[in-house]
């Protein structure tokens, strides 16, 4: 079969422009970066008040696992696939982060007949956004270093809760000592890095809905303490100017196409495990504006980006989900049961069977929403008859909708059944019932996520986490909904728990502010925000020829 990189080299794009006349963007509203990509204006939003949204389905997983299942195939076949049915539709998307593009995951746009394109510029450099997120955050920083050589506004050194970033996954760099080589350079401090799709910058990008909120929401940051206990945020550092000034473009967001011309907002991209996982809401806000239907993909499983979609952004934002879409595959099921990695083409009904509880407990979690939800079972070449029958079977006991999803290898063609599934549960119209409510105390929100979504018994602190809890309660910060870091290779807090774990204890080690995205991150487990390569890096798999011909990207 041909690879997603030739594939894509067969595609008839259109030149973008045409795409934005089909959306009926009017010219003056957006920008050109080439043929094949286009930045809208956040400001045309403003213009659209008076239509109507379209329907709001969010593409989610069970348990991942490393060899991938196809999540964002999935959500692009979909789309293509509801065009395809003479619904209008635009697929919304996170921007790839270069650290796993160049670790173990490779390219993030897709895959087979399901990309989006151009597929290497969406995968590197793309518009410059992450870039300009990691400056903004960097710029940070140098202030406070400098602010600290100048004694300026009274900050602790050693309370100084601000890393710096890059878009690299590099472990060496976690813990770092700065400032070193006498006093012209500074006072020696303690410091680290954190992978961009980490930062509070990023995750603010995605949560903005113009410059004055972005203004405000950069101005609420807490980068540090002051020598009273106090919080310092950027509004005390002064540069919040300089901080819009970096990221006046990447708040708009980025207009591509598929590879079968349907639209796509590719935009802003954290992570669902360490923030919360969905691309901006400029980017879906303006497509609901756009269209009929409106696929928006999630990170990770259900219990990370599809937790946070629906208890944090829908919520915030007054978005009204009509589907919930959630991708599964024999392959991951076989390996919640046991089977081992590379035996998992290897047909296994033991294994299989063992592995369904993670579907149940997915399916489970996320009927507590009350938006209906279809199952997307992603085909591989590997799947039998027998295996596809019996997950076809369990489905049916659990009450759910079922579709055979072959997007890789057709296309929207593959996805028509997903399509007219997703269009029958849309007209239900259901309403979002989030798990816990803002207003409910810290400690209450996390027992209700940890009992109704992670399935544990309990939950216990650190003596770190208990501090921090005092310290956020001191200055107002309790009301903020709760965004939990944890593995996504387990619904739990350990990722050797596979399948279904339940009756454990979940321990939050400690927590961190997030006070100008709007929320306050649980660190449970040992999850890092600055991961590391693996030992075969999908680095040195990638070169590229005279031509200018890139290969191994995907």
């Amino acid at each position: 079969m041909l690879s997603d990189i030739e594939i894509a080299r067969s595609a008839k794009l259109k030149k973008i422009d045409l795409i934005a006349n089909e959306l009926d963007i009017p010219e003056e509203y957006y920008n050109l970066y080439g043929k094949n990509i286009a930045k809208v204006s956040h400001k045309y939003l403003n213009e659209l008040n008076f239509k109507n949204d379209g329907n709001l389905v969010m593409v989610t997983a069970i348990t991942p696992t490393p060899v991938g299942e196809g999540k964002t195939t999935t959500s692009i076949s979909l789309s293509m696939a509801l065009n395809k049915i003479h619904k209008r539709s635009i697929v919304t998307l996170r921007e790839p982060s270069l650290g796993p593009v160049m670790g173990i995951k490779g390219g993030a746009a897709g895959g087979g007949y399901s990309q989006v394109l151009p597929m290497e510029d969406i995968n590197l450099h793309f518009t410059g956004d992450i870039h300009a997120v990691s400056s903004a955050h960097n710029l940070i920083s140098a202030i406070l270093d400098d602010y600290i050589k100048y004694n300026k506004c009274d900050i602790d050194s050693t309370q100084v809760s601000w890393p710096r970033t890059m878009d690299m996954n590099d472990r060496a760099l976690r813990e770092i000592i700065v400032a070193l080589g006498g006093k012209q350079n500074g006072y020696p401090r303690q410091d680290g890095f954190i992978i961009t799709a980490a930062s509070e910058i990023m995750a603010i990008l995605c949560l903005i809905e113009n410059l004055e909120d972005l203004k405000k929401k950069l101005s609420n940051i807490v980068v540090a303490k002051n020598k009273k206990g106090e919080p310092v945020t950027v509004k005390d550092l002064e540069i919040t100017g300089a901080l819009s000034v970096l990221l006046k473009d990447a708040i708009n967001p980025n207009l591509v196409q598929t590879i079968e011309n349907t639209p796509a907002f590719i935009h802003g991209g954290p992570f669902a495990n360490i923030a919360h996982g969905t691309n901006s809401i400029l980017a879906t806000k303006l497509a609901l504006k756009l269209s009929d239907y409106v696929v928006t993909e999630t990170g990770f499983g259900s219990d990370l980006g599809g937790e946070k979609f629906y208890d944090f952004v829908s919520p915030t934002f007054g978005l009204k989900p009509s589907a919930t879409v959630l991708v599964a595959t024999i392959r991951a099921l076989k390996y919640h049961g046991g089977q081992n990695l590379k035996d998992l083409n290897t047909p296994n009904l033991e294994s299989l069977e063992k592995g369904l509880p993670n579907l149940q407990v997915h399916v489970e979690n996320l009927k507590k929403y009350n938006i209906p939800v279809v199952v997307s079972l992603n085909k591989f070449y590997s799947d039998t008859d027998e295996e596809i029958n019996m997950v076809k079977d369990y489905c049916d006991k659990l009450g759910v909708e079922v579709s055979v999803n072959e997007g890789f290898e057709k296309g929207s063609e593959g996805a028509i059944d997903l399509a007219e599934k997703v269009v029958k549960v849309s007209e239900q119209q259901s309403e979002l019932k989030s798990i816990y409510d803002f207003k409910d105390p810290l400690e209450v929100k996390i027992e209700k996520l940890a009992k109704n979504i992670y399935r544990a018994s309990k939950v216990e602190y650190s003596s770190e986490a208990l501090s921090t809890i005092k310290f956020l309660k001191k200055y107002g910060y309790e009301n903020l909904p709760v965004i939990v870091a944890k593995t996504q290779y387990s619904i739990s807090d350990d990722p050797k728990k596979l399948g279904f774990p339940k009756d454990y204890t979940f321990t939050i080690r400690d927590f961190e502010l997030s006070a100008g995205a709007g929320f306050i991150v649980a660190l449970a487990g040992d999850i890092l925000r600055m991961p590391g390569l693996s030992k075969v890096p999908n680095a040195v798999n990638m070169d590229i020829d005279n031509e200018g011909n890139i290969s191994g990207l995907s």
